[in-house]
Parts: C-alpha cells; structure tokens; sequence
C-alpha cells in the first residue's frame, strides 16, 4: 500500500511540474505585437500629369512596358486587393488600417522582396497592376462543366500570394507614359534600382561610362565593360586564328544576326583586342587599336611564390609561422635529415664437425 501510494504521488508531481511548465511556455501574438515592425511612413509624389486623356496607342504602350517588369517593394505589401493609390496624393487605406490588413491577410512581399508586375488593366480613372500573380487564382470555367458526376477540368489549388495595387486618377487616367507610371508608384514600388552591370558602369570614368550608356565597345574594354554595354552575347567563338594556327586561342562574342548590325569582339586575355562591325549595304568596320586612350587599365598581376615567403624587414614582413616552440634549436633550412637504419648484426660462422676418423669437415647440412 505504501508502496502505491508513493507511485501516486510521484505521478501526480510529475504531472503538477509538466502542467506549470506547458503554461510558462504559453504566449499570445497580439496584432499589435505582429505588426510593431511594419513602416508606414509616406511621402506623396509630386509629378507634373499631361492634360490629354489616354488614347488607344497608349494604353498598349503601357501593357507593353510594364507587364513582366520587374521590381522592388518599399514596404510591407499585403495580399490582396486593398491597396489604392492616389497620383500625387495620399496611399489608402490609412497606417493604422494598413497594418491591420496585413494582420488579417499576411503579408505578400516584404521590404526589398522582388516583384513582377503580371497583369496591367485600366479601368475609368485607374490603372490596375497586379503584383506576383495577382490576389485572386486563375478561375477556368470548364472546372463547373462536369460528366458522369466528374468534373472535365481540375480545379487550380494552387494558393495565392500574390497583390494588387490601385493607382487612381482624379478626372481620368491622362496619357502617361510607362517611366511616369514607375515615378508615380515610388511610395509603393521601386523600379529604379541597378543591376550588377549598371552599378558597375557608374563606377568608370566619364567618357567609359557616356561609351556604356551608348553602348559602344571600344578596344581595350574588359569581359565586364562589353557586358554592362551590349549585355550577354548571342553566341561565342572559341578557336585559333587562321593565321596563326598554332597561337593562342581566342574567343569572340558575335552580337545581332542577319540583316541587323552584326558585331564581332574579340578578346585576348581579359581585353577586347578587335571590333568588327557588319552593316547590310556598308563596308566592315574593324577597330584593333586601344580606343580607352589613359583610361586603360593595367593587366591583372598575380605573383606566385615556391613554398614559404621570407622575412624581409624592408616590407614590414614577419617571419614564417612555425610550430617550433621557444628554446627549440633552429634546424638548417630546405635541407632534408639523413634517414638513420637500423644496424643489423652479423650472424656468428657456422662451426665445423669433426669427422669420425678426425677430420674436419664442413659444416653441417
């Protein structure tokens, strides 16, 4: 019995401590609490809007430059179709609203998360852009067509995470060009942010960077110039010049097919060393001296060295590392220790037998 009883009261311990410890581990998110994070400052545009109502033209011209652009948001976006934004006015719904949005729908994109504009619609005084995909799935109306109590069509389950955002025109939508339309959306949307190869262009010198920005190819560029001014190749060429079969191979980048201007680089090393350009009805352009005048920078150097690098006080330089501990004798260096056998004794000389009549013989088999 007291031996039960001490079960008991273990059990019933042991369920006390899991109990209080499963309710300190409790905690509740607020709304508050998830959305602390979200900025909603703003700052409303100031651009200066044509008069002229949007005609057919530009209504294409803007499906055309701005379906499958590609951005960045600025702040939290929720999915949805909440958002409205008023040109050169104010973002509804207000702060505190937004943020509920947010809580109640989640979130879309976050700060600085790419995004692609998948659909462009206008509607009277709007300009509908939906954002990752949209806030809705695509609805197919062969999925309420059915045969033999079986649907003809599956329905999409794929779940939706995309947005919309609502740009609004007081009196209409005027006829703005698509660059306008990015202008207007900055409180929302970035377009404005450089690739790899367009930052890097800003950092070359002014007459490199007027040559990249008019995307020109002088002789002397490296990979990364062409690059930020023709962008990736159509094709390359990799062989051996027919002059010289047995030089160096070369490689070409070949920009633009028939009947288009066609252009040829080639490269040495890192360099551009020839510009060929083919125009239909005109003679061949070929530029094989430096174009960069000072601008050209020096070849990379690299410097290889057999085994470690030695102190040298001149330079500032240290000794080697070593694992020698203080006190320990130096050893000579780059000389190899003479490998020390094992010495072998010689085995004693065989004894010789007497034979029976008193001879000695050799030693016995």
């Amino acid at each position: 019995m007291a031996f039960r009883l001490t079960r008991w009261a273990l059990i019933t311990t042991s369920l006390v401590v899991f109990t209080v410890s499963a309710t300190a581990q409790v905690f509740v998110v607020g709304e508050k609490t998830a959305t602390a994070d979200i900025a909603t400052d703003f700052t409303p545009t100031h651009l200066s809007l044509p008069s002229d109502r949007l005609t057919e033209r530009g209504r294409r011209d803007l499906v055309r430059n701005l379906e499958a652009e590609q951005g960045f948001a600025h702040r939290a976006l929720p999915m949805g179709a909440g958002i409205t934004l008023q040109a050169n006015g104010k973002l509804l719904p207000g702060a505190a609203e937004y943020k509920q949005m947010i809580y109640r729908k989640g979130e879309s994109s976050a700060p600085g998360d790419r995004i692609v504009i998948t659909a462009v619609t206008f509607k009277p005084g709007r300009i509908v852009l939906d954002l990752n995909g949209g806030p809705y799935a695509k609805h197919r109306f062969l999925s309420h067509i059915s045969l033999n109590d079986a649907p003809i069509a599956q329905t999409n389950r794929e779940e939706v995470t995309g947005s919309r955002v609502t740009l609004e025109f007081e009196g209409g939508v005027p006829e703005i060009s698509a660059p306008e339309v990015k202008a207007l959306l900055e409180p929302v949307l970035d377009f404005g942010v450089k690739n790899s190869e367009e930052a890097y262009a800003d950092t070359l010198a002014a007459p490199l960077k007027e040559a990249v920005a008019a995307h020109d190819v002088l002789v002397g560029m490296n990979h990364r110039m062409v690059l930020a001014a023709l962008g990736a190749p159509e094709s390359k060429v990799r062989e051996h010049d027919s002059t010289n079969p047995d030089g160096p191979l070369y490689e070409e980048w070949i920009y633009g097919h028939v009947p288009q201007t066609v252009k040829f680089v080639r490269f040495q090393g890192d360099r551009v060393a020839v510009v060929k350009i083919v125009a239909m009805g005109k003679a061949i352009e070929v530029h094989d001296t430096n174009e960069m005048g000072d601008f050209l920078p020096p070849p990379p150097t690299r410097e290889i060295a057999m085994g470690d690098v030695k102190p040298n006080a001149a330079d500032g330089r240290g000794p080697a590392p070593s694992l020698r501990q203080p006190g320990d004798p130096e050893a000579a260096p780059n000389t190899v220790g003479k490998v020390q056998f094992p010495t072998q004794k010689k085995s004693p000389a065989p004894t010789p037998v007497p034979a029976v009549d008193g001879s000695t013989n050799g030693p016995t088999p």
